[in-house]
């Protein structure tokens, strides 16, 4: 199986037309964001989040089998946690969280937490720094220890928190030195695009030898609406890393799908 664990959503998007690109990349299931970055959807706005959870809602609602609908919600905003427990009444089971102007151990963030850990959901967090050009400042990977404080939450840290991937390394390793089985850990760790070209051999070479295949999982971080070739492509490029690094089938089908899967509760 394989499950694209990072796509984002625009608003512009067909639910036949991102069906089929996934079936172009031999793609099983996908996680896909609310909107937050394109159109009249904007993380500063908590009316735009509201609009952009119910339009992802009505996008995937007869096709939950396949797709995974993650809400996104700015817990700086009021009511940031109705919105939440909003979005998952809509069928939304999961949730983006986006660090841009609050650090996620701030006090706005943690009443987020104790919503999804109520709800039992997972959170993807933004790792590291930001292609646009934003202040990475307020991502940066130990800051999210702070998820420890809720034992119940499971997270993802996406990008593998590039350009601080050893402090992720470090975050995750916490788990798996105290004996905690992966599949109970509280953190992930996605390996969408994050370290450039030149970076990403030995990035993912530390992360596979540091947190093991069992916390790493594949995500595109592709924009739809999008071809499957462009998804391939992304595929490609990690089979193609992993060829390099000798990995075996076991730990490829566990990066490609099954860590995902076992984060998500799915089969």
């Amino acid at each position: 199986m394989i499950i694209d664990a990072h796509i984002h959503c625009s608003g512009d998007e067909k639910v036949d037309d991102v069906l089929q690109a996934l079936d172009g990349a031999a793609v099983d299931k996908a996680i896909v964001l609310a909107p937050f970055l394109t159109g009249n959807y904007t993380l500063g706005d908590g009316a735009s989040l509201r609009g952009a959870n119910q339009y992802l809602a009505r996008l995937i609602a007869n096709h939950t089998d396949r797709l995974i609908g993650f809400a996104v919600v700015n817990p700086s905003l009021g009511n940031a946690s109705e919105d939440l427990r909003h979005a998952h009444d809509l069928g939304l089971s999961g949730l983006k969280m986006v660090p841009a102007g609050w650090y996620p151990y701030d006090d706005c963030a943690h009443r987020i937490y104790e919503a999804a850990s109520v709800l039992k959901i997972p959170i993807l967090f933004h790792s590291g720094i930001f292609i646009d050009g934003k202040s990475g400042r307020f991502c940066r990977p130990a800051f999210y220890e702070v998820i420890r404080d809720y034992p119940n939450l499971r997270v993802t840290l996406a990008h593998l928190g590039w350009p601080w991937a050893d402090e992720a390394n470090a975050v995750g390793l916490i788990d798996l030195i105290n004996g905690v089985p992966p599949d109970k850990s509280q953190f992930r760790f996605d390996i969408s695009f994050g370290a450039p070209p030149v970076y990403r051999f030995e990035v993912l070479r530390k992360a596979i030898a540091v947190l093991t295949p069992e916390l790493l999982q594949f995500g595109s971080d592709v924009f739809l609406p999008c071809s499957g070739e462009l998804i391939k492509s992304r595929i490609n490029d990690v089979s193609e890393l992993l060829e390099r690094l000798d990995i075996d089938k076991r730990s490829r089908e566990r990066i490609m799908g099954g860590t995902a899967a076992a984060w998500l509760g799915i089969s």
